[in-house]
């Protein structure tokens, strides 16, 4: 038997950004996971996630994203990895009439709300100055409402991954990776972990499994959590310079959730043009992902999203990943004590907006567990919303 302060259970995004700030603290802690993080089998994977200050999502949400982008700047000083590239970030919506994303409405103008209300730099572009400025989006309409924040762009998941957990090592916090987590139960002042037929007991846990939270734990997130597969496309670009440097974008063309997709420009050396969009009518798990990528698939993104709208995107597939969303009925975060289990937090699900946020998170959980004096405020991610009590 193993005894540990805490323990963290899944270090996708959220987990080890926790792992890492316990560790900074100096507390005794070990990160479990049953892969070998960072890896591509859950929903922290992909090159690259975007990133945005003034979230559309709501006020809620935007300290999380503030406090990440400090804590990636102190990560690539401490690493000299680069973690964050400020390109920009475009929020494209239709003028008029109904647009949805993340199950918000009109979700440009609630960007444009959250950076007067924090301060963040932005401008309201029309799609005349858009199409002038950014060329490569060549579909933006004349009425077309865009949001351009010049400090938005993307973070390398797995870089950021692999850099927390190598801070938090060094830091002292222990790692028990290809091990599964079989239960997790409560009993008086400890929390007994049955991992790879071992067990370890620690004063407090955190849970941060994604997609295999709700196996894990049982009610109430077996209700509560619903897991959809993504995919990732990569489409060859006739010349990458064009894109060179590129904001990233988020372009919502329709009245649903689903009628919209975003991108990024290529990478460094690279000739790839990355898009995606998302689903939520077919649900899966994370045992019976279907992780291939047909053909078909890549085609129809390219022909529902792409052609006509991005200039210099052909439609030769260079590569496809699936990845794995966990969403909640509100698209919300869940990040929470376990209602019957108090020793037990539990930070899942990221709905798909979640990556963004997690350095941050990470920050804001741990200070939670230690009972230490934080500025954010954890009650909108609350449980109780989905009204689940304790008993």
């Amino acid at each position: 038997m193993e005894r540990t302060q805490l323990a963290v259970v899944g270090l996708g995004a959220m987990g080890m950004a926790t792992l890492y700030q316990l560790a900074r603290r100096g507390i005794d802690v070990i990160g479990i996971d049953r892969f070998e993080p960072p890896h591509e089998l859950g929903s922290s994977h992909g090159e690259t996630r975007i990133t945005r200050q003034a979230v559309g999502e709501g006020r809620d949400y935007v300290p999380f994203v503030l406090a990440s982008h400090s804590i990636w700047r102190e990560l690539e000083a401490a690493s000299g990895e680069t973690l964050l590239e400020e390109c920009g970030a475009l929020v494209i919506a239709p003028g008029s009439g109904v647009s949805s994303h993340h199950g918000k409405p009109d979700f440009a103008a609630r960007s444009i709300e959250m950076a007067r209300a924090f301060g963040i730099a932005h401008e309201v572009l029309d799609g005349a100055e858009a199409r002038r400025r950014f060329p490569q989006l060549e579909g933006i309409s004349s009425d077309d409402k865009i949001y351009y924040e010049p400090g938005g762009g993307y973070v390398r998941p797995e870089r950021c991954i692999a850099v927390q957990r190598d801070q938090a090592q060094a830091l002292g916090a222990r790692l028990r990776l290809g091990a599964e987590v079989t239960s997790i139960r409560q009993e008086g002042d400890g929390v007994h972990i049955s991992v790879g037929g071992d067990e370890i007991v620690a004063d407090q846990v955190v849970v941060a499994a994604g997609a295999w939270t709700a196996p894990l734990l049982g009610p109430p997130f077996d209700r509560l959590l619903t897991v959809s597969r993504q995919v990732l496309h990569w489409f060859r670009l006739e010349d990458p310079v064009p894109h060179t440097g590129a904001p990233v974008f988020i372009w919502m063309h329709g009245a649903g959730d689903e009628d919209y997709f975003y991108g990024f420009p290529p990478l460094p050396g690279d000739d790839r043009f990355k898009v995606a969009s998302e689903q939520y009518r077919a649900t899966t798990t994370a045992e019976t992902l279907d992780r291939e990528v047909s053909p078909a698939e890549s085609a129809e993104m390219w022909q529902a999203h792409v052609a006509g709208r991005v200039a210099g995107v052909t439609a030769e597939v260079a590569q496809a990943a699936a990845c794995l969303y966990t969403v909640t009925p509100d698209n919300g975060f869940i990040i929470d004590r376990h209602p019957q289990q108090d020793r037990v937090m539990v930070v899942s699900a990221c709905s798909g907006h979640g990556f963004k946020h997690s350095a941050g998170i990470g920050q804001a959980v741990a200070e939670a567990v230690l009972g230490l004096p934080s500025t954010f405020d954890l009650a909108p991610f609350s449980l109780t919303r989905f009204q689940v009590s304790s008993t």
